[in-house]
């Protein structure tokens, strides 16, 4: 790519970082994407409210394509000395997504210089870390008839520059899980006069192992404890409420779906056993992240020409992307870019986003726009 679109990015992943924001709470983040847009293309730009798209016009009768990057930080400190750090106690870029959206405004700075012969949709897209940006965007991918979308995410310990690929889940599914139960209070010195739900609870959590037991599933499903609460600091009383907050996780959203039924018919069981009422919410719902093979072929195919390593995942990601969204509209996929073996992991204290990818990263979305 050109070095003075590399520069105008890397500046633009500079300011991003500097100025960092929240989930939902991504308006400086925004309207400053939009003005670098219009100021150094001349795409059009589409405002949705809470996130936007531009568009490069090829012709009403050529194919639609469309690429996406996320722009929201994460709730957490800049710890490490950066002449462009946070200016924001309690929020930082450690995801990367500051560098994700500088990637695809140089991407954007490419095809509106050197043109090209599809329409190009470029999303920017708010809310990932709370996965709820990715379902209000992808109705798009029907409304512009997108044929096929791209994504990607920069992976620390991935040597710097290559592209990660598989074909099928690339991350898991994932769903929030509240489990509510009540029952009756008593005196601590009767409570068989009550109904406490620390015993339904408890035998609940011990029965984990068995909802998750790989001989029931054909890929990988898993259950962690996020929270327990019940009762309340009051040593005269039995508890009479409690919750049990989980997420589970797994490769398939079918088998998702079964191994929810499952810990919800054995808390429904449970309840009955000892004379509880249960209720059940679910937070944070994302489908799984499924990567087309078609598109991952042009990946592969793009890696090659450019001469950039590429790395065949064995497994997919456990994390959850709400990528997924849009594959579950149209065909695409999301490969990985590796930021180096020495870089710190995503969403710990010592990351930040490579900016020496940025031109792999434009480079492969060039040579998948000619596929």
């Amino acid at each position: 790519m050109k070095k003075e679109h590399l520069d105008l990015a890397v500046k633009l992943r500079h300011e991003l970082h500097q100025h960092p924001e929240l989930s939902g709470m991504e308006t400086w983040t925004k309207q400053h994407l939009i003005g670098f847009l219009r100021r150094y293309t001349a795409l059009e730009i589409v405002d949705r409210g809470r996130w936007f798209y531009a568009v490069y016009h090829a012709g009403e009768d050529r194919p639609n394509m469309a690429f996406r990057a996320d722009f929201d930080a994460l709730p957490m400190d800049e710890t490490i000395d950066l002449p462009y750090g946070s200016q924001f106690a309690g929020v930082s870029h450690k995801c990367g997504h500051d560098g994700h959206s500088a990637s695809l405004a140089a991407f954007a700075l490419e095809v509106n210089e050197r043109g090209a012969d599809k329409n190009v949709y470029f999303v920017f897209q708010h809310a990932e870390e709370t996965v709820v940006g990715a379902e209000e965007c992808a109705p798009l991918m029907d409304e512009a008839r997108i044929s096929e979308i791209f994504s990607y995410h920069n992976v620390p310990g991935m040597p710097e520059n290559s592209i990660g690929v598989i074909d099928g889940t690339a991350c898991c599914a994932s769903t929030g899980m509240i489990i509510r139960l009540t029952g009756t209070p008593a005196h601590a010195s009767r409570p068989e006069d009550g109904k406490n739900p620390c015993f339904a609870i408890a035998e609940l959590i011990n029965n984990i192992p068995a909802f998750v037991d790989p001989a029931l599933y054909k890929r990988l499903v898993m259950c962690t404890i996020i929270g327990i609460d019940a009762g309340k600091e009051a040593f005269g009383m039995s508890a009479d409420s409690g919750r049990l907050l989980l997420t589970i996780r797994g490769e398939l959203d079918d088998e998702l779906e079964k191994l929810r039924r499952r810990i919800e018919d054995e808390a429904t069981k449970l309840a009955a056993k000892y004379g509880l009422s249960r209720d059940f919410s679910l937070k944070d719902n994302v489908p799984a992240n499924v990567n087309h093979k078609e598109s991952m072929d042009k990946v592969r195919r793009a890696a090659k020409r450019l001469g950039l390593p590429l790395v065949e995942a064995a497994e997919p990601s456990r994390g959850s992307e709400d990528f997924g969204w849009f594959t579950k509209r149209t065909k695409g996929g999301m490969f990985w870019v590796g930021a180096g073996e020495d870089r710190s992991p995503i969403h710990t204290s010592e990351f930040d986003f490579n900016d020496r990818i940025i031109p792999a990263v434009a480079g492969m979305y060039m040579a998948l726009l000619s596929e």
